[in-house]
Formats: structure tokens, C-alpha cells, sequence
């Protein structure tokens, strides 16, 4: 008797060896109070160059609001337009090189959000006052102008740009507290405030033009230097944001007052005894099946728009996610709910069938998630931080990882692996001494060497463990509301690496591990 062979995986991308940097944009170096899509971000693409990594891996780069997450932006499609190099638009005469400087006040070791808030915006509305003035000139290399990008992205942008308007004309609060007339978009447009808030309108959708142009400049440099970009998104949408301002009946949402009624999280886990209450609005899923996931495919099409990868967060809440029901004051009371399943990944499939995704499985990985995400073909992640401590079995210990993964010393949401190390248990550190056969003196590279030398196909090494830093440089701590987001490295250890041999090293390990990019020098 034979038994029928298990159906092929909906999606098989990864099959060659490589190394990539993961680094947000506003890390970046500059005089600007926070990274831009400047010179430093191409000299950054020189250094993944010389330094034989393929990939150049960023946090979400949507519009930032109060926290400053990436992971919780006023939209899913539009761009931050604080990564807008104002540097660039002064030859084109929309400002000056004195009103740029102004910047230079900023800190250049760390985002103070408060203040760029105060400095960027007023230079952003000078730059569209003397671009209507102007004529509004085409500033796209590719000679599209500011009407065509708006009548190319109306699909999302004009509702985003009406949001952003009505949200500074109501100070800034959450939409769900504006007069009940504002409170959805298709309610909004019949008010009087339409027409009256058109010019904001225009200068949000200007911003996104400025964005948008600079970041296709900056694709194409990575491009022509081999290295592609992987993006990232979370699973859900923020609760303040023009998505669900614009399609409340893909929400979970309250009729009455548009407040969510539950929220979304995780339960008490490796970061947090009280779990993570993230706040976003659930999906109503069975809504998105109606019209075959139409929401997502458009929010998809715009994510590989912009990168060549996209790795999704929270890739077990497609299996099941985590229900709060509201009030809650943390995670720690919820239940796991259906998500859409393999059903969702069809229609992803139907649409893109030669997309590439990363699932990030963190977490509780329960069979029923695992066998969804081995359907689906998609590699998913490994954390080295996460597999010290225990038994030989921890799924991360590098012995038992899958060719077909993506292993991190840690990502974003992690300490540095220095500073993880020097907060760890000694039992922690006599584990990893052991398992690595070293002293312990040098760990951060002994990370590095390890996801290297790993069976997972893709390394992804965090900028601040080859910078060799320590827990001053975490870029964000999970459940900490305040204060994450903010480090930025200096130009000068950026030249160090590539001059003082770390460069050079990570070449040959490349070379050494199979991971140098085919046709590499």
C-alpha cells in the first residue's frame, strides 16, 4: 500500500546561502536628527558590498506616531516622511541650505522624537509651499510627476492624506474622538471640511511623493550594488491609523462608538510575565474572505512594491492570535482565536506566486502553527539568544535548525548579544561557552561565526553586534512604551568596519560558509 505524497509547499524561494544587516533606516548616521535616505544610506550599501552580504533587512517604514514604533503607523501603504533627506531638495531651490542646517542641533547619537517633531515638519510644509508656488516641478527620476503619483496611488493615498489632514485639524487625537461626522472616511467626505481641508490634504500626499521618490533612488543604488531589501510588516494595523479609519467592516470594531472591542497581544511569555497587550483592532477575517483577501493582496502588492522580501510579524496569528477583550490593562486574560489559515495563503499565492516571505514564528509554535507554516513553504526564524540555557533539544541551538530559516543573533526586539550575554545567568553563559567552545571574551562575534556557520540558508546579523556594542544601543525593549526606536550609529564606525579589517572578515566568512553573493569578486 503507498500513501499519497504530501502536496508540494505553496511557496519555495529560499534555496541558496547568503548574509544580510539588519538595520532601521533612522539608525543611520547624519545631520539631520535622524537617518534619511541620504549619503549615509548609500555608503551603508557600500559596506554590505564590501563586506559580501546580499541583504539589507529594515523594521516597517510607515508614518510613526505617539511611541515612535514602525510597528504601529497612521498607515499600512504610505511612507515615514521623516526619512526624507531634506538635503536633497535644496538644489531644486524648495529649501535652503541654512533652514537644513537647523537640524544639525539635533542629537546625532539618538532620535529625540519631540524635537524633530518641532524642527522637520515646519521644513516639510515650507518644501510644499515652494513647490506650488514653483509649479510643482517633477522631482522623480523615472519623470513622474506629483499629479501622476497622486492618480497612481489614489487607491490608498487620498484617504491617508484626508486622515492626516483631519487629524491635525483635530489636534491630533485619535480619530474615534473626533465630532461622530469624522469618525470613517465615507462619512468624512460629505462633510464641508473636505473641500476646506484639501491643501493639508495636498501637503501629506506631497510628503509621500518626496518619500516614494527618494526611496525608489535609493532601491535602484542598492540594486546596482547586488543587495536586496527585505521589509517587514506586522500582521495587524494600528487602531489610530487610516486603515481602519477607512475600512472599519474589516475590524473588529464597536458600531457605535468604532472603538475596537478586543485587541490584540500575546500572552505572558519569554519577554513579559503580563504578556504584551499591543492594542491593535483584530480582522474580521471572515469579512476579508468575502472578497478573497482583497485588503491584503492591495496591502502585499504595495509591500513588494517596495522591497524584494517581506517578512511578516507575528506569522502564527494566520493559525491562531491572541483575543483580548477590552478593558483590559494587560495580556494576561484572552484566548486563542481561528486565524484564516492556509486558505489566506492561497489566495496570496493566486496573487503572487513568486513572492517572497519570511515568517517570523517567534513564540508559543504550537503544531497546528508549524504545519501550517511548513504548507506554506515559508522559512521561518531562528534567535541564538533564545536557544541558551536548556537542553540540547531548544529548537535554536544551531544543530537543530532547518536549511530552510532565517537565523538572527537577535533581531530589533532584542538586547544587543553582548549585552544579552552580560545580563544572562551564569548558567546561561557557561551554556553558551560550552556549546560554542570559546572563553566568552569575544561573544558577540562568537554569534556572528555561529549564524554563519548555521545550516539556515539566510543570516541576518544586527548592526549593533558588528559594531560590537553593548546594551546602550538596544533598539527596543518589547512592552517598554517610551524610550525605544531612538539609537543611531556615528559615520566614522561605519568607516572603521570598512577600513579596520571587520569588513574584510565578514567577506571571508562568506566565503568560508557558502554565503558569498554568486558572481562576488
Amino acid at each position: 500500500m503507498s500513501l499519497d505524497p504530501a502536496p508540494a509547499p505553496l511557496f519555495n524561494w529560499l534555496h541558496s546561502r547568503s548574509a544580510g544587516a539588519l538595520l532601521h533606516p533612522t539608525s543611520l548616521p547624519g545631520d539631520q536628527g535622524i537617518g534619511t535616505f541620504d549619503a549615509n544610506a548609500l555608503r551603508f550599501l557600500d559596506f554590505l558590498q564590501a563586506s559580501g552580504l546580499k541583504y539589507w533587512q529594515l523594521c516597517p517604514l510607515g508614518p510613526t506616531g505617539y511611541g515612535d514604533s514602525p510597528y504601529q503607523c497612521f498607515s499600512a501603504f504610505a511612507g515615514n516622511p521623516y526619512l526624507v533627506d531634506l538635503r536633497a531638495l535644496i538644489p531644486t531651490g524648495l529649501l535652503t541650505t541654512a533652514e537644513v542646517d537647523s537640524l544639525a542641533a539635533l542629537s546625532p547619537d539618538h532620535v529625540d522624537y519631540g524635537a524633530l517633531y518641532g524642527k522637520k515638519w515646519p521644513l516639510l510644509a515650507k518644501a510644499f509651499a515652494r513647490f506650488k508656488t514653483a509649479g510643482s516641478p517633477t522631482l522623480a527620476d523615472d519623470g513622474e510627476s506629483f499629479s501622476s503619483f497622486r492618480k497612481n496611488q489614489a487607491s490608498w493615498l487620498d484617504g491617508y492624506a484626508f486622515f492626516r489632514a483631519l487629524k491635525d485639524h483635530n489636534g491630533g487625537i485619535a480619530w474615534w474622538e473626533w465630532p461622530a461626522a469624522l469618525r470613517t472616511h465615507l462619512a468624512a467626505q460629505k462633510s464641508p471640511l473636505r473641500a476646506q481641508l484639501a491643501p493639508a490634504a495636498e501637503a501629506h500626499a506631497f510628503y509621500q511623493y518626496l518619500f516614494f521618490t527618494q526611496w525608489r533612488r535609493l532601491r535602484a543604488a542598492a540594486t546596482s550594488r547586488g543587495i536586496s531589501l527585505i521589509g517587514d510588516i506586522p500582521i495587524f494595523v494600528a487602531a489610530d491609523s487610516a486603515d481602519v479609519w477607512a475600512n472599519p467592516e474589516l475590524f473588529e470594531l464597536d458600531p457605535a462608538t468604532g472603538r475596537p472591542v478586543a485587541v490584540a497581544g500575546v500572552p505572558p511569555d519569554y519577554f513579559s510575565e503580563d504578556g504584551q497587550l499591543w492594542g491593535n483592532p483584530l480582522y474580521v477575517w471572515a469579512r476579508h474572505a468575502t472578497d478573497n483577501y482583497a485588503w491584503w493582496k492591495a496591502r502585499l502588492q504595495a509591500s513588494f512594491d517596495l522591497y524584494d522580501i517581506v517578512r511578516i510579524d507575528h506569522f502564527r496569528g494566520f493559525d491562531a492570535y491572541w483575543r483580548i477583550p477590552l478593558p483590559a490593562t494587560n495580556a494576561r486574560k484572552g484566548e486563542w482565536t481561528p486565524g484564516p489559515g492556509l486558505d489566506f495563503f492561497h489566495a496570496v499565492r493566486s496573487a503572487f506566486p513568486d513572492a517572497k516571505i519570511i515568517a517570523e514564528d517567534l513564540g508559543v509554535l504550537t503544531p497546528s502553527v508549524v504545519t501550517l507554516r511548513d504548507a506554506t513553504g515559508l522559512p521561518g526564524m531562528a534567535i541564538l539568544q533564545f536557544a541558551f540555557g536548556g537542553g540540547s533539544d531548544n529548537l535554536y541551538l544551531p544543530h537543530n535548525l532547518s536549511p530552510n530559516s532565517v537565523i538572527y543573533p537577535g533581531t530589533h526586539d532584542n538586547d544587543t548579544s553582548l549585552g544579552w550575554y552580560t545580563s544572562a545567568s551564569e548558567k546561561t553563559r557557561d551554556h553558551v561557552r560550552r556549546y560554542f567552545r570559546v572563553d566568552g571574551r569575544d561573544v558577540g562575534w562568537d554569534f556572528v561565526r555561529s549564524s554563519y556557520a548555521a545550516v539556515g540558508r539566510l543570516a541576518v546579523l544586527p548592526m549593533q553586534d558588528l559594531l560590537s556594542l553593548g546594551s546602550e544601543a538596544r533598539f527596543n525593549t518589547p512592552g517598554k512604551p517610551q524610550g525605544n526606536w531612538q539609537w543611531r550609529y556615528r559615520a566614522p564606525q561605519l568607516e572603521q568596519l570598512l577600513s579596520g579589517g571587520t569588513s574584510a572578515y565578514l567577506r571571508s566568512l562568506a566565503e568560508i560558509y557558502g554565503r558569498l553573493p554568486a558572481g562576488s569578486p
